[in-house]
This record gives C-alpha cells, sequence and structure tokens, in this order.
C-alpha cells in the first residue's frame, strides 16, 4: 500500500479500498480492534471508501452513511465461507462504520461502547469524520486523509502512528 494513492473514479476509490480490507482480513487481528479514521472534506469520498472496504471484508448490506444513526454493526464472513471449529486462526468478526459528522463532543460517543468496540481484536471500525475526535482515537489508527484534486479525482493519504 503507497502512502499517497490518487483515484480518478468512485470505482477506483472502492478498488483501492477493497485490496486494503483483504490485506488487513489476511493478516488478521491482533491486540485491539483494527481502527481507520477517515478524514477530509464534505463529499470528498470517505463513505465511497467504506463501501469499497466493505465489500473486501466479504459484508453483504448495502453501505450507507450512518450520518443519523452514528453507527452500523455487519458481521464479517469466515472468509472461506465455511465455519470450522477447530481452526485457531483468530478471525475478525465485525465491521463497524462510524460517522461522527454530527458530533459536537469527543464524550458523546462513549455512551455508545465506544471503547468497548475498539478495545476487541475481533472488530474492524472505520470512522468518518475521526478528527472530530482525535483525542480518544487509538494511537495506532491507520488514518487516511481525502483531499480533492477535481470532480472525480482524489488524493488518499494513508498514515499509521504507532505509540
Amino acid at each position: 500500500m503507497k502512502k499517497e494513492n490518487i483515484t480518478s473514479s468512485i470505482t477506483q476509490t472502492k478498488k483501492l479500498a477493497e485490496k486494503i480490507a483483504k490485506q488487513i482480513i489476511k493478516k488478521g487481528p491482533e491486540g485491539q480492534a483494527f481502527v481507520i479514521g477517515l478524514k477530509g472534506d464534505l463529499g470528498g469520498g470517505k463513505t465511497t471508501f467504506v463501501q469499497g472496504f466493505a465489500k473486501g471484508l466479504g459484508v453483504k448490506e448495502k453501505i450507507l452513511s450512518p450520518t443519523f444513526v452514528i453507527y452500523r454493526k455487519s458481521q464479517i464472513p469466515n472468509p472461506n465461507g465455511q465455519s470450522n471449529p477447530k481452526s485457531q486462526i483468530p478471525k475478525f468478526k465485525y465491521f463497524y462504520h462510524f460517522d461522527f459528522y454530527r458530533t459536537a463532543k469527543p464524550e458523546e460517543i462513549l455512551s455508545l461502547g465506544f471503547k468497548e468496540i475498539i478495545s476487541d481484536s475481533r472488530n474492524i471500525v472505520a470512522i468518518e469524520w475521526a478528527d472530530k475526535i482525535k483525542k480518544i482515537m487509538p494511537k495506532n489508527t491507520l488514518w487516511l486523509n481525502f483531499e480533492f484534486i477535481n470532480e472525480s479525482t482524489r488524493k488518499i493519504t494513508f498514515r499509521k502512528i504507532t505509540l
């Protein structure tokens, strides 16, 4: 994955996101949830990215921005389509899609069980407008910044900080 990616269509943005999701699934869970913080202007491609990302995870539900409901939770299917109870390989179980566009204070989301969600290593969490809650985001968040270049072209910059 490059640190800076240029996409010139919705399809390219979704394909990039799908590729990243497949890499994360292949790697498997670690100590806490895998968290992606998306930031950028309104209409910058964040929800489009999350749609492609969810497809890469195998999520079947239609992905809509949860602006008014704050978050949506989807089950991540077993990658090979079968359940193997004997398998000791840890797997991701849930995909959470948060949208904090309407959030005024970071503390508002704590009552939603946010800390528990980001602490569970079986979860993958994508957060639109994550910069609004920066002070309570996990330190190892994968940050994605979306910039307009023109009507259809976006620059998507990745940054992961582990402290």
